[in-house]
C-alpha cells in the first residue's frame, strides 16, 4: 500500500533532517516513521520509473543532488520548502513542465543517497560531475603526499561547525531542547574550528563567540577562545586559526617540514593572510571540490557528526534549566562540553587515523571495495559514538541494524558510478609540475 501524502511528508522531513526531529515535529514515534520509510521502499522496489517529462530527468536530478550536498556542507537548511523551491527552479527549464510531489521528493532523496541518516557516505556514489571531481582531488592529494614525503603529523584536516541559538525557542518552556541547532541561515551563536592530524592527534579547537562576555571561569586547555562584540568574518576566523593553531603546530615541529591541509571550498575563504601563513609554514592547501566533503573530508567521515550529536545530547540534558539571560553561563557550559569531547577524541588516535584512510586522503595499503569502506565507516561511527556515550541515549528499533533509522535502499540496486574531471591550484613552495591537474 502506498503511503498517504501526510505520511510521505513526515518521511521527507526525516530524510532531510532526522527521524528524531520528525518525531518531535509531527508528534509521531520514531519507530513508526522508520516503518513508513521501509514500507515506501518495499512498495517502490519493483515499480518502474515515472513517465518521461513528468518528473526531473536524471541529469536535472543530479544538479539538484549537487545542490543538496553543497547546502549541507555549509550547514544551510535542506527541508521541504528549500528542496521544492530549488526543484521547481530547475524544473522550469524543462519542456513540458515538472510535476512536484512528496512521493517524487522521497524517491529523489533515497535514489541519490541523501538521507542524513546514512553512515556510509564514503561508499555512496556522488552525482556525475562531482564524482569525477572527488576522484581527481584524491589522486592529487595522494600524489602530493607520496612525492613530497609528507609526514602524517603534517597532514591536517580543518573545518568549522556553526552553532545556532534560537533565543525565542530558548525562552519557551516546552521547546528549550530545540534551541541549539547545527543548521541555520542566520548569524551563528558560536563557531568551532576543528583540526585533526593524520597521525591521530587533535590540535586545539578555536571557539569564536559573538558578543562581549566576562571571561569564563575555566577554559579547557584544548580550547582557544576568541570573543568579539560584532563577531568575525569567515576570512578573519581562518586568519585567527592560521595564526593561533596551525602556525604554532608547525613551529613545534621545527618549522622546516612541508605539510598539507585539507579544507573545503565554502566557508574557509583563503585570504592573502591565511595563504601567507600556510606558505611560510610550507603547507599546501588541498581544497575539496564543492559537494565532495562526504567522501574526502576526514572530519566528515565520523568526527563532526559525532561531535554535533554529543553537544546536542548535552544540551538536551540541561535544556530545562537554561535561560537566555546569562549568555556567559551558556558559553561556559559549551566550553566544558567541548573540552570533554576533545579529551575523548584525543584518546582515539586510531579512529582519527582511520578517518583519513576512509576519506582516501592517506593511501590505503590495499584497495577495498566501496561496500567494504561503507561497512568500515559504519563501524567507525559506532565506535566513536560509544566513546562519546551517544548511542545510550538513542532509541533502537527492534529487528533493525540501524540505531537512528538509517534505512536506505539496497546499494546494489541504486548504485550509479560515474567519471568526471576536476582541478587543483598551484601553490608557493611546490613545483608547478607536481600540482598539474585537469581543469573542470
Amino acid at each position: 500500500e502506498q503511503l498517504s501524502v501526510k505520511k510521505l511528508r513526515v518521511v521527507l522531513f526525516a530524510l532531510c533532517s532526522s527521524t528524531e526531529q520528525a518525531a518531535r515535529h509531527f508528534r509521531n514515534p520514531p519507530r513508526r516513521i522508520r516503518r513508513w520509510l521501509r514500507r515506501f521502499q518495499a512498495f517502490h522496489d519493483d515499480r518502474q520509473e515515472p513517465p518521461e517529462g513528468k518528473y526531473l530527468s536524471l541529469e536535472a536530478e543530479e544538479k539538484l543532488a549537487e545542490w543538496v550536498l553543497t547546502q549541507r556542507e555549509q550547514q544551510l537548511p535542506v527541508n521541504e520548502e528549500t528542496l521544492f523551491q530549488k526543484a521547481t527552479k530547475i524544473g522550469r527549464a524543462l519542456e513540458g513542465g515538472f510535476k512536484i510531489s512528496y512521493e517524487w521528493a522521497v524517491r529523489f532523496m533515497l535514489r541519490h543517497h541523501l538521507s542524513t541518516h546514512t553512515r556510509r557516505g564514503v561508499a555512496n556514489p556522488l552525482p556525475k560531475e562531482i564524482q569525477g571531481n572527488a576522484g581527481a582531488f584524491i589522486e592529487f592529494v595522494q600524489r602530493q603526499i607520496h612525492r613530497q614525503r609528507l609526514a602524517p603529523a603534517m597532514i591536517g584536516a580543518v573545518d568549522e561547525i556553526s552553532l545556532f541559538l534560537d533565543v525565542e525557542v530558548l525562552g519557551s518552556e516546552e521547546r528549550k531542547e530545540n534551541a541549539l541547532q547545527t543548521v541555520g541561515n542566520g548569524e551563528p551563536w558560536c563557531e568551532l574550528v576543528l583540526t585533526v592530524l593524520a597521525d591521530g592527534n587533535v590540535l586545539p579547537a578555536l571557539v569564536i563567540s559573538k558578543g562581549q562576555h566576562p571571561s569564563p571561569a575555566t577554559i579547557p586547555e584544548s580550547i582557544l577562545l576568541e570573543s568579539n562584540e560584532n563577531g568575525y568574518g569567515d576570512d578573519e576566523i581562518m586568519e585567527l586559526w592560521a595564526a593561533r593553531v596551525w602556525r604554532k603546530h608547525t613551529e613545534c615541529r621545527g618549522g622546516s617540514s612541508k605539510g598539507m591541509l585539507v579544507l573545503d571550498c565554502h566557508r574557509t575563504h583563503l585570504s592573502e593572510e591565511v595563504l601567507a601563513v600556510l606558505s611560510s609554514a610550507g603547507t599546501l592547501p588541498a581544497v575539496i571540490p564543492a559537494g565532495c566533503s562526504s567522501k574526502t573530508q576526514p572530519l566528515d567521515v565520523c568526527i563532526k557528526r559525532s561531535l554535533k550529536n554529543f553537544l546536542q545530547k548535552k544540551w538536551k540534558e540541561r535544556a530545562k534549566e537554561l535561560t537566555d539571560s546569562d549568555s556567559s553561563a551558556l558559553l561556559q557550559l559549551l566550553l566544558g562540553w567541548l573540552g570533554e569531547a576533545l579529551e575523548i577524541l584525543g584518546d582515539c588516535p586510531e579512529l582519527i587515523r582511520k578517518s583519513f584512510l576512509l576519506a582516501s586522503v592517506l593511501p590505503a595499503g590495499d584497495s577495498a571495495s566501496p561496500r567494504r569502506n561503507g561497512d568500515e565507516q559504519e563501524e567507525l561511527i559506532a565506535a566513536m559514538e560509544e566513546r562519546l556515550e551517544i548511542a545510550k541515549s538513542r532509541e533502537s528499533s527492534p529487528g533493525s541494524p540501524e540505531n537512528d533509522g538509517d534505512a536506505e535502499a539496497d546499494p546494489e540496486i541504486l548504485h550509479r558510478l560515474f567519471e568526471g574531471e576536476s582541478e587543483a591550484e598551484s601553490f608557493y613552495g611546490f613545483e608547478e609540475a607536481d600540482l598539474e591537474l585537469m581543469e573542470i
